[in-house]
């Protein structure tokens, strides 16, 4: 079956055509997304801002493949991974995709390494060589000496970091973050953000951050501007 666009050119990572979505039946539905056109390229750390409720998560959700879309076509590195199964789609995420959540998702159960560890268990590293990699990557986001920690041992703060370790831990080709600053002072946010930036984008990756979080947006190469579910203005940061 061919796609329903022309795909992406290798200098696009994702490329978002004509993308709506809506939540809910009949009086109750809610149009979080009204033809959502996005690109975003290689190479970039793009910033989606705008207010709480204007479709920012629901638009990474869409690129990261977590949510389908209900209509239009969303291209990651010129491939449309709402064709694939079920099957391929778990696959190409867990090789492709880094995803923060706002809310962590972090498994209790498990200490700070094991956490970061779960995407190379996932693509297949042995455990020792997994644990190495991931503590690496927690003492890059300055989390050294609580890699033995529990979930419940750590603040806010130190959740979000382990995280974003956890996201960056499999190199992946693309990095999509939901406020990755929002539990972090000013410092330690900026800190973060260059290691995001350092290993989440190179020629052949990209970095989609969602924030309120004014403090960083010198970080971005460009910053969408998002209202009612529609991007109303791109602007370039520099």
């Amino acid at each position: 079956m061919s796609d329903p666009v022309t795909p992406a050119t290798p200098t696009l990572a994702v490329r978002c055509s004509g993308i709506t979505k809506h939540y809910g039946v009949g009086e109750a539905q809610v149009l979080a997304l009204r033809g959502i056109d996005l690109d975003v390229r290689a190479g970039e750390l793009l910033m989606l801002v705008g207010p709480s409720g204007c479709g920012k998560t629901t638009l990474i959700s869409v690129i990261a493949g977590i949510l389908d879309q209900d209509e239009g076509s969303c291209m990651l590195f010129g491939r449309d991974i709402k064709q694939f199964s079920q099957e391929e789609r778990v696959s190409y995420r867990g090789k492709n995709i880094g995803f923060v959540f706002q809310s962590f998702n972090l498994i209790p159960t498990l200490t700070a390494a094991e956490n970061v560890a779960i995407p190379l268990l996932i693509n297949g590293m042995k455990m020792d060589a997994a644990l190495v990699e991931a503590r690496e990557r927690l003492r890059e986001v300055s989390l050294e000496g609580r890699e033995e920690s529990l979930p419940t041992q750590l603040s806010g703060g130190q959740q979000q970091r382990v995280a974003i370790a956890r996201a960056l831990v499999h190199k992946p080709k693309l990095v999509v973050c939901d406020e990755p600053t929002s539990a972090l002072d000013g410092e330690t946010g900026r800190k973060v953000m260059e290691v995001l930036k350092q290993l989440a984008v190179g020629s052949d990756r990209a970095l989609v951050i969602v924030t309120h979080d004014s403090r960083i947006y010198d970080f971005a190469d460009r910053i969408a501007h998002m209202e009612d579910g529609r991007i109303v203005s791109v602007d370039e940061s520099h």
